[in-house]
């Protein structure tokens, strides 16, 4: 890896947790260099530490130091044979960049697995197969968020760019190995199956249709002799950037039943907020900033959760998590996610999205 772009990931164990995420967003690396003034390694930040902080209750505002791997595996300039080195090392402790340190342990290089894939041994890395799991998409709603939009056409059929919404999604889903849909419909519907009736696109398209408007979950009641192992489901306007595959990991992992994805979110109060004590003034606080996860509405389902879906019942999801609680409060898990997520069902979004798709079209 180039010195330069090593050095965007250099941290110091005294910057917050959120300055590492947004380094993270920023390098598209999954993983960061703790360094000191003297810039010598005493510590790594991976994606993986920070979500283990996060579950465990630590701040956003906290010191990287609190979460930093001190025990970290590395390489000697004067190794024999540098890139077989680390892709053992690897292989064995499934981890996907060594650094490179010379005698006075500061990083020359950084040694990836993508380094590895021309070694005979074949190096892979492991981040599991997406290509047997469905995608559910809940593509029925009216979708009044974005009217007047959606009293000519359904929500997935609303144009971004130079595709309806739901190709967006469906494309990003694609490139990360899934090929197996389920669009449950109701508003509309014969428009979105006439759409992809004339589409010829590399996956598989399954519909079912809704009786009743079911809410936001109730509809699932209709895969309950369709499906029977792990599967996403997913909004129809909800598009997110991220390993896909590590949503799966994170979800057999923990043994959950059920994990929602949440994406952090930096929300501005836009007034000045008080702190106050019996009436007397503490402090203003000018303009804060809250740091926030959201529910993206991208979850991770269990098949055996269908049957806490009676057949035709309105259900909306907040009430289904509640009742799965209920029961296996211990196996409904969030991940942490602070990748890209476009939230495209209001107006003012929209017209966000629209500026930010280039991006993800890029990828497809």
């Amino acid at each position: 890896m180039e010195k330069s772009k090593i050095k965007l990931s250099f941290i110091s164990a005294g910057a917050s947790i959120k300055d590492a995420i947004n380094k993270l967003n920023e390098t598209g690396n999954r993983i960061l260099f703790v360094t000191d003034a003297a810039e010598v390694l005493t510590g790594t930040v991976t994606d993986g530490d920070i979500r283990r902080g996060i579950i465990n209750g630590i701040q956003l505002a906290a010191q990287v130091s609190g979460i930093m791997n001190t025990k970290f595996f590395s390489i000697r300039t004067d190794s024999p044979d540098k890139v077989k080195e680390a892709e053992r090392l690897m292989h064995k402790y499934l981890i996907d960049h060594i650094p490179v340190l010379d005698n006075n342990v500061k990083i020359v290089d950084v040694i990836s697995w993508i380094d590895c894939l021309s070694l005979e041994t074949g190096h892979q890395r492991k981040t599991g197969d997406t290509s047997k799991h469905i995608v559910v998409i809940m593509a029925g709603g009216k979708g009044t968020r974005l009217d007047p939009f959606t009293k000519i056409l359904p929500k997935p059929l609303v144009p971004l760019k130079d595709k309806p919404i739901i190709e967006h999604i469906m494309d990003r889903f694609h490139v990360n190995g899934f090929s197996r849909f389920i669009l449950i419909l109701n508003y509309k519907k014969e428009m979105i199956k006439t759409y992809f009736s004339d589409s010829k696109l590399p996956y598989d398209i399954e519909f079912i249709d809704e009786e009743d408007y079911c809410g936001t979950v109730g509809g699932l009641s209709l895969l309950r002799n369709k499906i029977d192992s792990t599967f996403i489901m997913t909004n129809c306007d909800t598009m997110l950037e991220g390993e896909f595959p590590d949503f799966f990991n994170w979800h057999r992992e923990h043994n959950n039943l059920l994990t929602i994805i949440g994406s952090h979110k930096e929300i501005e109060v836009p007034y000045g907020v008080l702190s106050m004590n019996n009436g007397l003034l503490l402090e203003i606080d000018e303009k804060p900033k809250i740091d926030l996860f959201i529910n993206t509405g991208t979850y991770i389902f269990e098949p055996s959760l269908l049957d806490y879906i009676a057949d035709g019942e309105h259900l909306d999801m907040d009430k289904f998590i509640e009742k799965v609680k209920a029961e296996h409060n211990e196996r409904v898990g969030v991940y942490p996610h602070w990748g890209g997520w476009l939230d495209l069902g209001q107006w003012d979004e929209y017209r966000r999205s629209l500026k930010k798709i280039e991006e993800y079209s890029d990828g497809l």
